[in-house]
Formats: C-alpha cells, structure tokens, sequence
C-alpha cells in the first residue's frame, strides 16, 4: 500500500474497531437511565388545525438553505404521492427536513400531518451510534456531528420514526441529514422554530414540554370529541419533545399506535453488548477506507512535486 503501511491501517482498523464495540457496549448498559431536561423545549402540533397548506415546509427550506424542490410548495398534488404500494407516504430527507403529509380515514375529511424529527428525551439514534455523532441538548433538540461520522447508518435502522435520511453526495462525505430544531439559531436563545412561526393556523405551539402537555390535556379536556384522549409523545418511547394532539386513532394518521413508554434501546442494550462484529467493524473499514484515499492522494501529490522539481532542475543544467 503506498502512503500508508498496511500494518497502519490494520492498527488504526482494530483500534477504531475496539473502541466501537466498548463504546456501544457502554451506551447500552445506561440506557433508560435519562428521562430529558426538565425544561427542554418542545412543539405541540395539533391535528385539527393543520390545513396542509405546506408553509412550514417552505419556511424551513429556507431558513436552513435547502435546494428547492421539484414541485413548489403551493402544489398540492405532493399530498397524492406514495410509497411502497401506495403504504407509506413522503418522508423526511437530505433536502426537506419537515414534510406535510395528508391522510383521509373513512367517513373523515382530510387530516394532515406535519413530520420531523420528534427529538426524544432518550434518543435511539444517539444510542445506537459508535462515534458519538448525535447529542441531546438541555434545551431538548437532538444535534448531529457530521464531522465525527463515518456513514455506519445506525442511527436509520435505530429511529423508530424513520427519520435520519443519509446523503449520497459525496462519496466519503459521510452525512446523515435531519431536523435538528434550529438549535443554533433559535432554540438554544429560546426563540421559536422557524416552521412554528410561519403557521397560519397556529396549528404548532411552541413552549417548555412541561407546559405544553398542560396545554394538550387542557384542550381534550375543554373540547370533548373534538380529540382522542391521548397526546402522542408524552409517554410513548421515553416521551419526544414534538408531540401531537389528534382528532382520531394515532395510527390513522401514520403513527405507531403501540410503540410502549421504554425508550426504545432498553429493549435493544443486552443485544447491543454482543453485537455482531460486522457491525463494530464497518465504521472502522469505511474510516481506514477513507484515510487510505486521503493517504494516497497526498502520496501522488508528493511524488508529483518531486517530479517538477527534477524537472527544473534539469532546465537549468
């Protein structure tokens, strides 16, 4: 191997290797052990008020610099597009962090729903990863290091709301992209989302979660009929700091009915102990991988230099 030996790039593969497989198994013992920050912010969506008109959509597009899509944010036909056999609808990606999906229950008008990443108080996708990519903050939002990751997508199979979305376009620029609750230039100054504000409806009520819930449990108990009684993501999984009030059953509307109140990885930790070694392994392989590249690019550079300087020192015999 040029660049770099092959006993370095054993070395480095073990040693990541070693330290992804203790890492994990350490996360793991621990899990169930958090229950958030008690006053971690949150967003309050109610279903009833939403009416798709996708303007949280285009305001968080351009708050956070996303491409365009193909289709504007005022054509509605977005709403008629599934997936798997007409099973899934639009889900969240590496150019739209939120999306408005709608639904039509039987003898119901439309309901729309508005996902993201619901931020959990006990996130599976920061248990679930080897590098310490993700990170819960006091103020509630689950953040993501794209710096330290290496493209493992753990964190996709681990999130029980299939929200983490990889980007493919780089082929080492290793990228999980998803909502990240304007951390960095609202939330942590206590200000709202960017989607909360433009919503027309104020179907998105912004607050500490401790109040919101009050909120919801005020509003099923001041409107009867008019919700089911349950606020989805009070308890569900450890409890997210998005939850939503519905007028029908959660799961006609997208949602796991029966996801259990235990964060998800308490029901993983002992598996994740003896993981399989595929698994430990291939962060380290990708990391070597693109160390090797990176190695080898550099080689070829220095070899090209000293090439020139042979030349010009030709030139002027």
């Amino acid at each position: 191997m040029s660049g770099i030996s092959r006993r370095k790039f054993l070395a480095a593969s073990v040693a990541v290797g070693a330290a992804t497989t203790l890492g994990g198994t350490k996360k793991a013992l621990a899990a169930g052990s958090f229950s958030g920050y008690p006053d971690g912010m949150g967003v309050l969506v109610d279903l009833t008020r939403c009416i798709g008109c996708r303007s949280c959509e285009a305001a968080c597009n351009k708050e956070q610099k996303l491409p365009d899509p193909n289709l504007p944010f005022d054509d509605m036909s977005v709403f008629d597009q599934t997936f798997h056999h007409g099973t899934q609808k639009r889900r969240t990606d590496e150019s739209a962090y939120t999306v408005v999906n709608r639904y039509t229950p039987e003898g119901s008008d439309p309901i729309y729903r508005k996902v993201q990443c619901n931020h959990c108080a006990e996130p599976a996708c920061l248990s679930s990863c080897s590098v310490n990519a993700y990170t819960k903050t006091k103020e509630g939002a689950v953040i993501y290091n794209g710096s330290v990751c290496v493209g493992c997508r753990n964190c996709m199979i681990a999130c029980p709301f299939n929200v983490p979305a990889y980007s493919y376009s780089s082929a080492f620029g290793a990228v999980v992209k998803k909502c990240i609750f304007y951390h960095e230039t609202r939330l942590k100054d206590g200000l709202p989302p960017a989607c909360v504000e433009i919503c027309p409806q104020e179907a998105l009520t912004f607050g500490k979660r401790k109040d919101l819930l009050k909120i919801g449990h005020q509003r099923i108990q001041t409107h009867p009929g008019r919700y089911i009684d349950r606020i989805y993501g009070e308890k569900e999984l450890g409890g997210t700091h998005w939850m939503y009030l519905s007028p029908i059953p959660v799961e006609e509307v997208g949602f796991d009915p029966r996801p259990g109140n235990e964060p998800i990885i308490s029901h993983v930790k002992d598996f994740l102990g003896v993981v399989p070694m595929v698994l430990a392994i291939w962060p380290a392989l990708f990391t070597g991988f693109h160390l090797l590249a990176k190695n080898q690019e550099g080689h070829e550079d220095h070899e090209h230099e000293i090439e020139q300087q042979h030349d010009e020192e030709g030139g002027q015999q």
